[in-house]
């Protein structure tokens, strides 16, 4: 078999990332999963108007992956997008069999019970809490591609904040429900080690909380076509450097 046929046959079988070869990034053949967070049986928080979070998950998800194909990435493609995949294992498992390169969690915030207020809307009675708004990113030290996932949450982070858009630092508050490790507050990123999506996916994984549906200003920004378009912006700007970059091929930085 000629070198050329051999490099041909390795990137039939597994995801540039698992090479560990430095080769020039084909956008049209770098998949990235887009996952939509929570499912019709577990719609996840409510945000201060009584809208359900997998609601917001699925539309940005579904905005992300447009704007990726718009941009080249044709191989992007959704995962629980009817919202009929509670199982988490089984989304990290879909995305493996469709050999995605970068898996890409999609939620929306909320806070602790501590920090909820009672407000009235047309009647009815809501919670919700104007204390905290932003983004947050989040990464596991459990998932075999690490350090790639880090690079990509960094390039995320940076991506987001040129959207004129902040993070969120109250996940790592020293209280029950959050301390999570802060890897980079200028970021919002964070270190969650034990999600399921995170530490089960066999390729590079970041779940990002698009901002905090329970805040009363920043869930009419959530809602807005051009806060969707802003993010889908900084996801495809991202992409695009990470898929440039040499991957690693190890799990851990130095």
């Amino acid at each position: 078999m000629t070198i050329k046929g051999w490099l041909i046959g390795l990137l039939c079988v597994a995801p540039l990332y698992q090479t560990g070869l430095v080769l020039a990034c084909s956008p049209a053949e770098f998949a990235v999963a887009i996952d939509v967070g929570h499912s019709l049986k577990s719609p996840g928080a409510v945000s201060a108007r009584g809208v359900r979070e997998f609601q917001f998950n699925r539309e940005l998800a579904e905005a992300v992956v447009n704007a990726l194909s718009a941009a080249g990435f044709h191989s992007s493609f959704l995962i629980n997008g009817d919202g009929r995949i509670p199982d988490l294992r089984q989304r990290v498992t879909e995305a493996g069999r469709s050999h995605a390169d970068l898996f890409i969690s999609i939620h929306h915030d909320s806070v602790q019970p501590r920090y909820l207020s009672n407000w009235t809307l047309d009647g009815v009675t809501r919670r919700y809490s104007d204390r905290f708004r932003g983004f947050s990113l989040f990464v596991s030290a459990k998932n075999a591609h690490f350090d790639d996932s880090r690079t990509f949450a960094e390039l995320l982070g940076r991506a987001l904040t040129e959207q004129a858009l902040t993070p969120t630092l109250h996940h790592a508050e020293p209280i029950k429900g959050e301390s999570r490790p802060l890897l980079d507050a200028s970021l919002g990123l964070y270190r969650y080690d034990d999600l399921v999506v995170l530490k089960g996916a066999a390729m590079p994984a970041v779940l990002i909380e698009a901002g905090v549906i329970l805040n009363r200003d920043e869930e009419l920004l959530i809602a807005h076509p051009a806060y969707k378009q802003r993010i889908g912006t900084a996801i495809v700007s991202s992409v695009s450097e990470f898929c440039d970059k040499p991957a690693t091929g190890h799990g851990t930085r130095d």
